[in-house]
Order: structure tokens, then sequence, then C-alpha cells
């Protein structure tokens, strides 16, 4: 409020302060408010049990689909393993043997029954190598199962010492760190006192604002509608958004319904789990109404011989200042020059109020 001295009289006088409006404000159907929250989040954890050795990652490390993030104790396995493929090799070599063994065997049967023909050999002969031949050709049945049994043998050892390798089942970034060098890890829900997840990581390039819609109010959206998101810590750029996914289902504690609004474009500043605002609007924003504009009420404007002024406070007095004038922006005059954000102007100044007008500011 202003106090004019005119005439010797003390008259109250309203003021306002020129702000900045973003002509999104006009176009909004309906406000929610949310947070920020990674579609795409894991818990990573070890696929077997273990002491955990090594761990590769820090809060923040980007990391690739497969890359390793952490070890577990792996010497016994690493054993097993060795043991498997000293097993595979000696059922591979037991095969080589048990195929010549067959081969003689072979060869002596072909003799004995031509030997057997000529009448030179008793039948009782050429029954005794037919028999060999025939444990000749189960031995290498026998073998080749064998290496079959040591082949499976390595392939698991292998899985379990690959297993003691924890992996980015995706690409992301670690958000927490859930355990230490030492500490025993098992999969998840494997065990009560010891760590599951090892870190949590989150895809960044999937971050979607979720808010919370009165029921009342879903008739009004739809998917695809535009959307312009506030986050309150980057309060001075607002971000352009789209209506994505509305959840069918609704929360009956607080008569609400959940929608998803994605970015149009990320920025590295977002960050899960940050809190938003979000404005569901009733068409796209065109350019140039994506710029904030100045704005004043229209009580504040007088005609002075075909001129727009205003009457700006400055110190003790008054000053008339021309403006030009755009648009109306729902209750508010555009202002196109003349003066900035954050002065104040007079409400509906009295016909006496004249450029230089000494004025007393009272509280209200």
């Amino acid at each position: 409020m202003a106090n004019n001295d005119l005439s010797g009289l003390k008259i109250e006088t309203e003021t306002a302060t020129v702000s900045l409006l973003h002509p999104s404000q006009t176009l909004t159907l309906l406000n929610a408010s949310g947070y920020v929250v990674a579609q795409r989040k894991a818990a990573v954890a070890a696929q077997s049990t273990g002491r955990l050795v090594w761990l590769g990652v820090e809060e923040g490390s980007r990391v690739t689909t497969g890359q390793i993030l952490a070890r577990l104790e792996d010497r016994e396995i690493a054993a097993a393993l060795e043991q498997a493929r000293a097993s595979f090799a000696a059922a591979q070599a037991a095969k080589v043997e048990a195929e010549a063994e067959l081969r003689d065997a072979q060869r002596s049967d072909q003799r004995m029954r031509d030997l057997l023909v000529q009448g030179f050999v008793a039948q009782a002969e050429a029954d005794a190598t037919l028999t060999r031949l025939e444990r000749s050709r189960a031995a290498v049945q026998a073998a080749t199962a064998n290496i079959a049994v040591a082949a499976a043998g390595v392939r698991g050892a292998e899985v379990a010492l690959d297993n003691t390798r924890i992996r980015a089942p995706f690409d992301a970034v670690v958000l927490t760190k859930n355990a230490d060098i030492g500490d025993i890890v098992t999969p998840l829900g494997a065990a009560a006192n010891a760590k599951s997840a090892v870190v949590t990581i989150a895809d960044l390039s999937s971050l979607q604002i979720e808010a919370d819609v009165s029921e009342a109010n879903i008739s009004r959206i739809r998917p695809g509608q535009p959307c312009e998101i506030i986050l309150d810590a980057i309060p001075d750029q607002r971000f352009r958004g789209e209506l994505v996914t509305i959840v069918p289902t609704a929360d009956r504690s607080k008569a609400t319904v959940m929608v998803k609004v994605r970015f149009a474009e990320l920025d590295p500043r977002v960050l899960p789990e940050m809190s938003a605002r979000v404005a569901i609007l009733d068409r796209p924003l065109t350019s140039a109404e994506e710029t904030p504009k100045l704005v004043l009420p229209p009580a504040a404007v007088q005609d002075d011989g075909g001129r727009k002024i205003v009457y700006r406070l400055d110190g003790t007095r008054v000053r008339a200042v021309p403006v030009v004038l755009g648009p109306t922006l729902g209750d508010q005059l555009e202002v196109q020059s003349g003066i900035v954000a954050g002065e104040k102007v007079v409400l509906r100044p009295l016909g006496k109020m004249r450029d230089g007008r000494r004025v007393t500011q009272v509280q209200p």
C-alpha cells in the first residue's frame, strides 16, 4: 500500500508488483505433485552365497550391460573347476584308449572269423574273440558317456565361478552401495542375517514423473496430453513433458490415481526421487509461449493522451512510465517494454496523480 499527499490529504493507494507469468499457467487444466522415478531400477544381488572380496563401483558410477560390479570369494570354486577340467581330460583320454582297444578287437575278430572258415580254429575261440569285440564297443560307449558327464561338470563349475561375478543387468548409474568388502552376501531373500542386494542401480534414461491426480479429475486428462514439469531442485527451469500413462487403479485411501509423465528431453541435473510439480496443459505450447512474459494488473494502466502509462514507485515518489502492452494473459496484461519484473506500480491511480508526486508507503 502507498499513501499519496495530495493537497494536504493523505490517500491510501494499493500497489502491485510487476511479475513474470509463464503462458502455460493460462493453459493448465490441473496441477499434480509427485516424484521423479526411474522406470528401470534394480537391486543387483549375487546368484550364490559367498563373501564379498571386491567391489568395483561407487555411488554415481556409470555401468554398462554385463560389466562386473563385484566379486565373491572363489578359491574353492576355482579349484572345483580345475578338478572338473582334469576329469574331462581324463575322460577324453579314456575314450581314446577304448577306441584303440576297439580297433584291435575288430582286427582280431576278423582274423578269427577267417580262420574259422578255413577250419584252423574252434568255434569257442571265435566266440571269445567276438565277446571281446562287444566289450570293446561297450567300453567306447561308456567312455563317450563319461565325456558328456565330465563336460557337464566343467560347465557347472564354470557357471558356479561366473556366479561369483556380480554383473550389471543393463546400462545404468549406481544409486547406492548396500554391502561392503567382507560381508557375506546371498541371493535376494535367501537369508535373513546376510546382505542381499550389493548395489542398487537405475537407468537414468527411463526417468519419469509419477504424480497423483484426484480421481474426480481423471476424466479431464488422457495419455498424450502435453505437460509442464517444475522440479523443486531446479526451480528456475521448466521442462516440457507428456502424459504417457494413467495407471489403471486408484488409491482408495487418498482417492487418487497415479499418472506418469515423460520428459521431452532429459537433463543430467534431474535425479531419481526429486520432488516435482506437473501442470497438465490443454494444448502444446508454441515456441513463443515457452518464454515467460512480463505482466501486471490492468488496473495499473492509465491512458495518457493516447499512450499507456503506469505509475512506478521510485523511492518516495511515483514516476509516470510509458509502457508497451501485449495481449491479455488470463487476468493480467503482458508488458512488452517500459518496466521490469520486481518493480511496484500503483493500482487505480487517482486523477490527480502526477509524475514526481511524493508518496509514503504504509503497512497494509
